[in-house]
C-alpha cells in the first residue's frame, strides 16, 4: 500500500507553560516546512525538541492558543518534569514514553 504525499511530512507542536498557568498551551503548529522552522527556531533557542508521533499526533488536533486537554495532562507532565530535572543536571534516565489516548476526545 503507497504512502499519501502528506504522511511523510514532519509534524511539530510547540507548547509553552508557567506555573500560573492551569496548563500548557500550544503557541505554534504546523507540518512540512513550519514544522521544520519550528524545530530549527527551538534549537536556535536551546529549546529541547522531544520526538514522539503519537504525542504530537493528538497535540495538532489542539487548536493554536488553546490548552492542552485533560487527557493529556499526565504525558505532557511527565516530559515537563524530566526536563526540569535534566535542566537542574539530575535527568540520567531517557525521556519518558507517551502512552495515552488513542485520541483526543471532542477533537476529530
Amino acid at each position: 500500500m503507497s504512502r499519501a504525499p502528506d504522511d511523510s511530512l514532519k509534524n511539530a507542536v510547540a507548547l509553552t507553560y508557567s506555573q500560573t498557568d492551569a496548563a500548557p498551551r500550544v503557541v505554534a503548529k504546523g507540518r512540512g516546512l513550519l514544522a521544520e522552522q519550528i524545530i530549527a527556531r527551538a534549537h536556535e533557542h536551546g529549546v529541547y525538541v522531544h520526538e514522539s508521533a503519537e504525542l504530537v499526533s493528538l497535540l495538532m488536533q489542539v487548536d493554536l492558543d488553546q490548552h492542552i486537554p485533560p487527557q493529556l495532562y499526565l504525558a505532557v507532565a511527565e516530559l515537563l518534569a524530566w526536563l526540569y530535572q535534566l535542566e537542574n543536571g539530575a535527568a540520567a534516565a531517557p525521556p519518558p514514553l507517551f502512552a495515552g489516548p488513542a485520541e483526543v476526545p471532542g477533537e476529530p
